[in-house]
């Protein structure tokens, strides 16, 4: 049996500082010239692309058979690591705008109390870290290194993130009702400890999440606001 996951010890540190590390060399490198950029934009697209299938190979390696809620990549991470991917790819400014904000507010989230049974050194436990911190890093190159910023007026980004979630959310809780699974959380709250243990029982902490959430895009947008009067 793999080594189980503990959070807030040495093993779940390391791999915070060891993300954070890519993340940042690969900012640098994207800012080094322009062959570069195309370097660094691309493994992040990569990584963020195919973030689904190298994580169900790592999981797959576990014994015991697979369920629908890791069979199936309707995970809001795994929806946000596409359209990650394809923001850096493409640059369209809607994807690019969902990146940033569910990228900060929600998949940090995740790497703080992060889902995972299985520690260091299984496959499935350098999955995990690696497939969000590709969508941190998609979420901050966007705006550091491509030079995407927010339309004005400042409220017009969080609100476009907040009914693009919420339409995941009624997706979610439909899917969950048909399947019996746990997408996003909208069934019941995960076994591992996480920010909506103390938000209220179900479905009182789905009222909170939407309140957390126009809080944290709210204060994202701050710093990638367009200046004003620009095309």
């Amino acid at each position: 049996m793999p080594q189980p996951f503990v959070p807030f010890t040495a093993m779940h540190g390391g791999a915070i500082a060891a993300g954070l590390a890519g993340v940042t060399a690969l900012i640098l490198l994207g800012r080094t010239g322009e062959g570069n950029e195309r370097i660094a934009r691309f493994t992040l697209g990569f990584l963020c692309l195919s973030a689904f299938g190298y994580s169900q190979a790592a999981w797959l390696s576990i014994e015991g058979d697979p369920d629908l809620d890791s069979s199936l990549p309707l995970h809001l991470c795994d929806i946000a690591a596409f359209i990650g991917g394809f923001a850096l790819l493409t640059g369209r400014h809607l994807l690019a705008t969902l990146t940033y904000f569910w990228g900060l507010a929600g998949t940090v989230q995740a790497l703080l109390t992060p889902a995972i049974s299985v520690g260091f050194p299984h496959p499935a436990f350098f999955s995990f870290f690696v497939h969000h911190f590709a969508i941190i890093g998609a979420a901050l190159y966007l705006p550091l290194v491509r030079g995407w910023r927010l339309e004005r007026p400042w409220w017009k980004g969080p609100l476009t993130a907040l009914l693009w979630g919420n339409l995941y959310l009624l997706l979610s809780m439909a899917v969950n009702a048909w399947l019996g699974t746990n997408f996003g959380f909208t069934a019941r709250k995960p076994v591992n400890p996480s920010l909506l243990d103390h938000l209220g029982p179900w479905p009182i902490y789905l009222l909170w999440m939407q309140v957390l959430a126009a809080l944290l895009f709210s204060l994202l947008a701050l710093p990638v606001l367009a200046r004003k009067g620009r095309d």
